[in-house]
Parts: C-alpha cells; structure tokens; sequence
C-alpha cells in the first residue's frame, strides 16, 4: 500500500477583509482544494477582518505589522521565521498589500502565488491595485477584463500566469460593480483551482518542483 502524502502546508498572507480567503476556505471545506492545507493565516494590519474569518474557520493567525520593524528586512526576517516554523510549502497572497522584495521571493521561488483584479499583461504592476484597477479598465473602455493567478517575483505582477478568466464590462458599470463581478466569477473561482494545482504539483514533485 502506497503511502498517504501529507497535504502542502498553506500560508494566506492577507492586509483587509479577506473575501479571497473565505473563498480558499470555502474550496478547502468543500474539497476542491485537495493537496493542500492552510495552516496559518498572517497579517500586516491587526484590524484585518480577515482574521475573524480566519479564527471562525479554527486556522492560526498572526499579526506582523511593518510598523514594528525598523526596514522591510527586518519586517520579511521575522516573515521568513514564522513561514518556517509551520513548515509552510506555498504562499498564497489575498489581497497582501505589501510588495515583498528579490530577497524575500527568491527563497520560495515558484511557491507564492497572488491574485491580481485584471487580465495581466493589463492594467497592472506597482500602483495597480483594488479599485484603480477597475477605474484604470473603465477609464480605457475595455469591453473585457477578469482575474489572473500568477507567480510572484521582485515584478510586481511580473512572475509567470497560472490561470486567468475573462469578465465582461457592461455598459452601466462602475468601479465598484466591476469590482463585484470580477470577484465573484473570476478571483473566487480561479484563486483556490490555482492553489490546487500548485499544491498538487508540490505534493507530486517534493523539492525538484518547478511549475511548468
């Protein structure tokens, strides 16, 4: 009999209210995410509702405010510390509004994975986030826009495409319509299918993992 494989350990780095994360917890609860686990959820910002959801679903939190530590350095030491002592295997960033640097995703190449609010190569990088992105696709009058999974790298919204799903712009939009829509059917969905598919692949692949 072969021998059971240990789900992927799972950290979700979150700054706000955590609707991605309810969505990983939701595909986790009903098995769509399968290979992994997540097991700590970390914050930059205590009032993160994120927590709460966090906390209701019997997952550990912590809170590490850049506010506490003198440079990034100082801030991603104490992050690296705290990935390790869970044993964590991948990243998932929802709705992290910190920009990690070279140091940091070097050591967990291939194993951080954010969700971005437009179809990439669009509307993002530095800057690009939460409602500027819908009012920048607006703005352009795109007819088109979605949700892209990636890897993350030093590139803001620079590393390689995992999934992404297209959303239609209606005429009567607003941002915050736009905004709506692009979660609900293109970031819940493809968020926690990446997750599987990474954390699957990690399970198969050990340490030689590279996505392809």
């Amino acid at each position: 009999m072969s021998e059971k494989i240990s789900p992927v350990s799972i950290a979700v780095l979150v700054s706000g209210g955590g609707t991605n994360l309810q969505a990983l917890i939701d595909a986790q609860k009903s098995g769509i995410i399968k290979h992994g686990k997540i097991n700590i959820v970390i914050s930059n910002n205590p009032e993160a509702y994120a927590l709460k959801r966090a906390e209701n679903a019997g997952i550990d939190t912590c809170v590490i405010s850049g506010k506490e530590y003198k440079s990034k350095a100082e801030f991603e030491k104490r992050l690296v510390e705290t990935l390790e002592n869970k044993g964590v295997e991948l990243i998932v960033l929802a709705g992290f509004m910190r920009i990690l640097s070279g140091d940091f995703t070097s050591i967990y190449k291939d194993r951080i994975i954010n969700v971005h609010p437009s179809l990439i190569p669009s509307f993002c990088g530095e800057g690009f986030y939460g409602l500027r992105v819908h009012e920048a696709a607006l703005s352009y009058g795109v007819k088109v826009t979605g949700a892209t999974v990636h890897f993350v790298n030093e590139i803001p919204d620079g590393g390689r495409i995992i999934l992404q799903r297209a959303v239609n712009v209606r005429d009567n939009d607003t941002p915050e319509t736009l905004q709506q829509r692009v979660m609900r059917e293109a970031e819940w969905q493809i968020l926690p299918e990446a997750c599987e598919l990474v954390s699957k692949k990690i399970s198969m692949m050990g340490e030689g993992y590279e996505y392809i």
